[in-house]
């Protein structure tokens, strides 16, 4: 009878909740990737003017709610000094957006190391899905999606048999945010791994 009713519980007052990473070097577009998220899966929502976002110095918190799960995010700030502090929260992450700025073929290659050498090479996220989001698609002169797989296609191997997506993304218009979303939920509820927290529904 315990076991009826607490399930009974889980499912009507209960979340699974996950913990998203969002990752990139500074200006890729992390904190308006967020934004757009929380405007388009929070019905009351309002968001902030997208014009106005600046530099992320620590960490922005947003949470949305599909079907029964719930994602936590954590966009944490992409300074190269700040990029010490990300590997604080892979423990208790279920998953890795990794957001790139398409439009910046100067630090491709700074990006490309900050996500092989903090991302896939890390112990801690072994097994966690990466959605990588080339963004800013919207800029005529961007890299395509398969020239940024190509550049980081030495990441590769490190990457394992888990769950990528490397998808096109428009943060600002919010281009491609739902289908990654989408992507990541599938991804996280179905990572044996990682199971998820169990959070009250508020």
């Amino acid at each position: 009878m315990y076991t009826l009713l607490s399930g009974l519980y889980k499912y009507m007052f209960q979340k699974d909740e996950y913990c998203i990473l969002i990752l990139g070097l500074d200006n890729a577009g992390k904190t308006t990737f967020l934004e757009q998220t929380k405007t388009k899966f929070s019905k009351n929502y309002k968001g902030m003017n997208l014009s106005k976002i600046t530099t992320t110095v620590g960490l922005n918190i947003g949470t949305i709610d599909v079907g029964k799960a719930r994602l936590m995010f954590w966009d944490l700030g992409g300074q190269e000094e700040l990029q010490s502090l990300w590997d604080k929260y892979y423990a208790e992450s279920h998953g890795v957006i990794y957001v790139i700025d398409s439009t910046d073929e100067e630090r491709l290659s700074q990006s490309k190391d900050a996500f092989g050498e903090k991302v896939t090479l890390s112990e801690a996220l072994e097994g966690v899905p990466l959605l990588v989001l080339a963004n800013k698609q919207d800029v005529p002169s961007c890299l395509s999606v398969p020239d940024i797989k190509t550049a980081f296609s030495d990441s590769a191997p490190k990457i394992g048999r888990r769950d990528c997506l490397v998808q096109p993304c428009t943060a600002l218009t919010g281009d491609g945010v739902n289908e990654g979303i989408e992507w990541m939920v599938k991804c996280v509820v179905r990572n044996i791994h990682r199971p998820p927290r169990q959070k009250d529904i508020t």
